[in-house]
């Protein structure tokens, strides 16, 4: 199939795009490697593309209190080639090795990543356990507004986010990965490439109550447990049978075991 008919326009500069996301039905375009395919599919009809890849700002990576502000338009691969400053201790440029292939890590971003919200994406579940924000930015008769959540208040359900429709996200912030916290994660694809069946990411302090494990590839948004008790098996049968009453026996073991070798890939980071 081919896209609905719909005007294109470019911002060169962020008060540009904010300034174009006030006028409708506008859909913001970065490296089009969901957007694409929607609107091929006609699943998504935006009246307005506005190509926010030639944003310059959006392009940006800096140093700031407490950990990196990467700019929403900042690709996979850029990320998985050490072009972004990796305060996670290798984190970062691991998950973003696993995504997709090249050609799509050449032009995906993570920015793009997130705002799609597709729940078998990796930024989704593994930026929420690293507890990661996203700036959004929208314009104002008095100027710029600008406000942060962290992922786990922005991504509300699959596919779906709180973002306003005049809002554009700007930037993720990733904290500080302190130097004693063990990282895993692992997805279940039955091809190389495609979209996980099941994920789970795990960030483990020294203490046994500084557990965060999120589950990621559900038919919602990534679910968040921690303490001491979120590596039980027992706690997330419960919860997943709870909230998802129609998952097999099967699939409940599955996601299971995914979490049990991210906990083993946990030990050697």
């Amino acid at each position: 199939m081919k896209p609905q008919a719909f005007d294109y326009q470019r911002a060169e500069t962020i008060i540009d795009a904010c300034q174009g996301m006030t006028h409708g039905d506008t859909r913001p375009l970065a490296g089009g490697q969901s957007l694409g395919p929607m609107l091929n599919l006609r699943l998504a009809r935006p009246g307005t593309l506005l190509d926010v890849s030639v944003t310059r700002e959006l392009r940006g990576v800096k140093r700031v209190n407490g950990g990196v502000l990467i700019g929403a338009s900042v690709t996979h691969a850029e990320i998985e080639d050490g072009l972004v400053p990796d305060n996670t201790g290798g984190i970062l440029p691991q998950v973003a090795r696993g995504i997709a292939y090249r050609a799509v890590r050449s032009r995906g971003t993570i920015g793009g990543s997130l705002a799609h919200a597709d729940p078998a994406a990796d930024w989704a579940t593994t930026l929420t356990a690293l507890r990661a924000q996203v700036a959004l930015q929208r314009q104002s008769t008095q100027g710029a507004v600008r406000r942060r959540l962290y992922l786990k208040d922005f991504i509300s359900g699959a596919m779906q986010t709180v973002i306003g429709e005049d809002e554009l996200m700007i930037a993720v912030f990733v904290p500080d990965v302190p130097e004693d916290h063990r990282f895993g994660y692992f997805k279940l694809c039955r091809k190389t490439g495609e979209l996980a069946h099941a994920m789970t990411a795990i960030l483990r302090g020294s203490e046994p109550d500084d557990q965060r494990v999120v589950f990621g590839a559900l038919p919602g948004a990534p679910i968040v447990q921690t303490g001491a008790d979120a590596l039980e098996p027992d706690v997330w049968r419960e919860l997943l049978a709870r909230r998802y009453p129609d998952m097999d026996d099967v699939e409940l073991a599955v996601r299971i075991r995914v979490m049990k070798e991210a906990f083993e890939r946990s030990k050697t980071r």
